[in-house]
């Protein structure tokens, strides 16, 4: 508890912006990293004490669409231009919907090896951040993770936002084991594209899961209602980080 005070009268001094939580981040299915990032400003605003994000775009061009009115949806949060990606295809056609049950997972290994490549490079991370497809996709890569299946992937907390757990045929021999990482989970009341049953699913997944509802749909909740939480999670996964540091320092004298 004192440690957690410490860390809120702490401002962004050099050394703590050392200290930062360093998070990569996974947009949903029709964005890219600009369009994510543009649309995550105020949840940043909330956390900036505590972490610094990089946003990494999918490898999959999505196959654009003629009705306008799905895009000009807010509540999706789709890219009104070209640059829409997704991280894998769970029909032959290469399209995707997050309720289809089956189907393949056209691009998943292409999109592992995408992310193994931005860890090698750009890591490490302390953690992944990640939107409805985005989240689907990082809840099979703590799996992955946890399997020992990943080389250069290693991360220490999830965060979903409208997350759900893959339909898709290649998937189901995942979710099998309890996934032990640290996960906060946030999701809204009235999403019409993921049902909240399907959040809570993968939710029920990890262990010990920090769970948000908001009243709201299918975006990335960032009101004084989700402060508190967010603040709490992040200020935890900081404390845990310097005692993950600390150990490995008296490991190496």
């Amino acid at each position: 508890m004192e440690e957690i005070k410490k860390l809120d009268q702490q401002c962004c001094t050099p050394e703590t912006e050392a200290q930062k939580l360093k998070i990569l981040v996974l947009h949903g299915y029709r964005q890219n990293a600009e369009v994510f990032r543009a649309k995550t400003g105020s949840f940043r605003k909330i956390v900036h004490k505590w972490a610094q994000f990089n946003y990494v775009t999918a490898p999959h061009k999505v196959l654009l669409v003629d009705n306008t009115d799905v895009l000009d949806n807010p509540d999706v949060g789709q890219a009104q231009d070209e640059e829409q990606y997704g991280w894998f295809f769970n029909r032959d056609d290469k399209t995707y919907r997050g309720i289809r049950q089956g189907g393949p997972a056209i691009g998943y290994d292409t999109s592992v090896n995408l992310i193994e490549e931005v860890f090698e490079k750009e890591g490490p991370f302390d953690g992944i951040l990640s939107f409805s497809q985005g989240a689907c996709f990082l809840g099979l890569l703590c799996d992955l993770q946890q399997r020992g299946l990943t080389k250069h992937i290693k991360f220490n907390f999830a965060i979903c936002f409208s997350g759900f757990k893959s339909q898709s045929w290649p998937h189901l021999k995942y979710y099998l084991d309890t996934l032990e990482l640290p996960s906060m989970h946030v999701f809204g009341e009235t999403d019409k594209v993921i049902p909240t049953e399907m959040s809570e699913a993968l939710a029920l997944c990890f262990k010990d899961p920090l769970i948000v509802r908001h009243g709201g749909g299918h975006y990335v909740a960032a009101s004084s209602a989700q402060k508190h939480e967010y603040q709490k999670f992040f200020k935890l996964q900081v404390l845990q980080k310097r005692y993950r540091e600390q150990q490995e320092e008296k490991q190496n004298e």
